[in-house]
């Protein structure tokens, strides 16, 4: 039995026709940068996500270069973030000058821990990044309170998790800004790159817009921004997807529920852990498992789709090298890298997909000796 990690296949195959006519209208209108569409998806995914303004852009990485460019953050500047987690969220701050300064993850949600982000600050700090790895929120309210206190941004990379819920708030709307990628493989995906950008801050939005065209402002801008810009193509294509976002979550969610049951009869796998006062949208569903690149192998000979997302901290990665990070530093981001494993958890699941994929992780565990 093939059981993909991702079906775009099956989902694009239920819209062909609206993708289609949607695209349609973009090529006959001639309108491929800046039509309408984009208007109407920011309008849209600012309401979604309960914020006051909403700013597309070319991809998740750019959304967080220009959220930190119209922050004015750059070179001197330090900036707060994780080491698990995608290369773009350290290298947007690296690319502008700044330092990134890692802190260490929870050990079982695998966001940043709230707890060490206070003694990292220095008189150099200018901003957080927390990352809402894998579609649940990072414990928000303490970064929020500190960054309060010591003056600083907060830049929710949210890339994994629009629509997903902290304490009845969406992911993005608590921060300075909220940026989110629409990369095909997410919640809710492009037929290629793209992004956004969510703030309560109308004026900051007014500053994002001008960045993401050169900083244009009428004939004569002010800044020197960068293109930016996503196009009309894209954002008519997420406008068709949209609507159906909630009920891809809900299956997700399923999906998550029908593997916590299953998995629970398999001692040495650790389920994903989701606070009681979080809703996860499970971009991906990690679980833990001893040697879990040996697993990984097992699940792939078998037909099942996975994948180890990060399998080095960003502190171990050579281009970070002068930082002086070594291994050891963040214990809880070095494990989580040995590990975490994603398995299947897209809507198109079958029940049968599913219980393939326990009995392979059950053959797999069996097969693994006891510790001693």
């Amino acid at each position: 039995m093939k059981v993909p990690l991702l079906d775009l296949e099956t989902q694009h195959a239920a819209i062909r026709d609206e993708l289609g006519q949607a695209l349609r209208t973009v090529i006959d209108s001639n309108r491929f940068v800046d039509g309408p569409q984009i208007r109407d998806l920011e309008e849209r995914i600012a309401a979604y996500c309960s914020c006051a303004e909403a700013v597309a852009v070319s991809s998740g990485t750019d959304a967080l270069l220009l959220s930190l460019m119209a922050l004015g953050i750059g070179p001197g500047d330090e900036v707060i973030t994780t080491p698990y987690t995608f290369f773009s969220t350290a290298g947007s701050i690296w690319r502008l000058g700044a330092k990134p300064v890692f802190v260490d993850i929870e050990k079982d949600t695998f966001n940043i821990d709230p707890s060490r982000i206070e003694a990292a600050v220095s008189e150099r700090t200018k901003a957080v990044i927390p990352v809402d790895l894998f579609g649940q929120v990072a414990e928000l309210q303490p970064i929020i309170e500190i960054s309060k206190r010591r003056e600083l941004f907060v830049i929710e990379d949210a890339a994994q998790s629009l629509g997903a819920r902290h304490r009845g708030r969406r992911a993005g709307s608590m921060g300075t800004l909220g940026c989110f990628s629409f990369y095909p493989s997410k919640n809710l995906g492009g037929l290629g790159d793209g992004g956004m950008i969510v703030t309560q801050d109308a004026e900051l939005a007014a500053v994002l817009r001008a960045w993401r065209s050169h900083g244009a402002s009428g004939s004569s801008g002010p800044w020197v921004g960068g293109n930016f810009r996503l196009d009309t193509l894209q954002a008519a294509a997420l406008l068709v997807k949209l609507p159906h976002l909630e009920g891809w979550h809900e299956a997700r969610r399923a999906n998550a529920a029908r593997y916590d049951e299953l998995l629970s009869e398999i001692p040495s796998i650790v389920r994903p852990t989701v606070r009681e006062y979080n809703e996860s949208i499970f971009n991906q569903y990690v679980i833990r498992i001893p040697r879990a690149d040996a697993c990984r192998e097992h699940l792939r000979r078998n037909g099942i789709g996975c994948e180890i997302y990060y399998p080095l901290g960003l502190h171990q990665h050579e281009c970070f090298a002068s930082l002086g990070y070594g291994k050891g530093d963040f214990p809880e981001s070095e494990r989580a890298a040995t590990e975490s494993l994603a398995i299947p958890i897209h809507p198109a699941l079958t029940q049968q997909q599913i219980a393939h994929v326990v009995e392979q992780l059950s053959v797999f565990a069996k097969s693994e000796p006891s510790p001693s």
